[in-house]
């Protein structure tokens, strides 16, 4: 395991983070402590150190389990929750969204459920449409400023909600932002657009959901291994298993066997090759340590221009305007293939 800074906070992370959304009993796919504790120790005996979690996964389960797995040595673990998401039924319209009250109430409450004095990531889970960018950002610095969170992050937000809260930073001193958190694999790259040119503009981290992609890249699907109904994938269905991603996962499956590696190390490797944190969970203590043999792995320049070739995606206006000629030949007068220009969507 290698680690890497978080962003520009200087917060040393591995380059995997384990993710723990499948901690507690709450759900079909997720499992009981005592199933938890082997892949724990496994991501622990690799040199992991990034532990992801939330207010709401399982209900609260999740938190209080990495809570007592990190107690014996918590100052070692960097430890990534997040806030702005309930569990329905509750009645009260204020346990949810980006506001104050929900950020104060959901931080001490996750503080308790962990056991800890201090979240060192705290994410904002989703953007909720009705708070301002402003008052989320000065909440988010005043719980830093109280020590009960180190560092600040946003997730599963649109690129000008980032961009406008890292410009709050630079103009009144307010926390900046250290990392996002967003969907990220071969069969979804829609990041490339927006998103991960503004983490390299203002040195921000990046970590990655369902970097395999609910299972589709991890070969089961295309390997004649059926699902069995026990895992995110098949109960949520986060990205279709549509003629599109098969043909992606086919192709990775091809150059995962020219290299003697699986599928799912392959998908994993081409994700930190381009300066992304997956988020790697797991049901079994194997299966995990599998998928991190992933970080020995090095991608020739050829392995990561065939699997870019394979998923390649339509970047949409403006970024598919970019692969005409006459803007090619106008907007850089003529010497586009003497110019030193940084790769961006759509560019051939």
């Amino acid at each position: 395991m290698r680690y890497r800074l978080l962003g520009k906070s200087g917060l040393r992370v591995s380059q995997v983070a384990l993710g723990t959304m499948t901690f507690g009993t709450a759900a079909d796919w997720s499992r009981p402590e005592e199933e938890c504790r082997p892949v724990f120790d496994a991501f622990v005996e690799a040199g992991g150190n990034f532990i992801d979690t939330a207010n709401m996964y399982t209900g609260g389960e999740s938190e209080r389990i990495v809570g007592r797995m990190v107690a014996p040595d918590r100052d070692r673990f960097v430890i990534a929750s997040k806030y702005a998401n309930a569990v329905p039924g509750g009645g009260d319209p204020n346990a949810a969204g980006m506001h104050r009250k929900s950020l104060t109430r959901s931080l001490d409450a996750s503080l308790k459920r962990l056991g800890v004095d201090y979240i060192d990531l705290y994410f904002v889970h989703w953007w909720d449409f009705t708070t301002p960018v402003e008052e989320v950002q000065r909440a988010l610095d005043d719980a830093v400023s109280a020590g009960k969170i180190l560092h600040i992050g946003l997730s599963d937000v649109p690129a000008w909600v980032v961009s406008r809260a890292q410009a709050f930073h630079d103009l009144r001193g307010l926390v900046p932002v250290s990392a996002m958190q967003l969907e990220y694999s071969l069969v979804q790259r829609s990041i490339e657009r927006e998103h991960l040119p503004l983490a390299q503009a203002h040195d921000i981290a990046v970590t990655a959901w369902s970097p395999l992609a609910g299972g589709i890249l991890s070969g089961k699907y295309t390997r004649g291994t059926a699902g069995d109904g026990n895992n995110r994938m098949d109960s949520m269905q986060l990205q279709p298993l549509d003629e599109r991603n098969r043909e992606i996962a086919l192709a990775l499956d091809k150059i995962a066997d020219g290299l003697g590696a699986t599928s799912g190390q392959v998908a994993l490797a081409w994700m930190m090759a381009r300066g992304v944190i997956p988020i790697v969970g797991a049901t079994r203590a194997e299966q995990l340590t599998e998928n991190l043999r992933a970080v020995e792995l090095v991608l020739s320049d050829e392995k990561l221009a065939d699997l870019d070739a394979a998923s390649a995606f339509d970047a949409g206006h403006p970024y598919s305007m970019l692969e005409w000629d006459m803007p090619m030949a106008l907007g850089y007068g003529g010497m586009f293939d003497q110019i030193d220009i940084p790769r961006f969507p759509g560019r051939r």
